[in-house]
């Protein structure tokens, strides 16, 4: 495995061996992590049945809408 002095995505200069290790630095492995996080889905869980899938798109609306007693707008 290749050790790199500097980032392969910022540029700045490495210091630690595990950053050297991965080829990249701690900010950018961490942008890289939000980046893939934000693609996750949740499950969802209801009182009386399964669990439901909801992605980031629809989950502004469906996790408001979870209680079965009062459903809010």
């Amino acid at each position: 495995m290749p050790i790199f002095i500097h980032c392969r995505d910022c540029g700045d200069k490495l210091r630690k061996k595990k950053d050297r290790e991965h080829g990249t630095c701690w900010d950018c492995r961490e942008v890289a992590a939000i980046n893939v996080r934000k693609s996750w889905c949740v499950v969802q869980e209801y009182g009386k049945g399964p669990y439901q899938l909801v992605t980031a798109a629809a989950a502004p609306t469906t996790l408001k809408q979870t209680n079965q007693k009062s459903v809010r707008t």
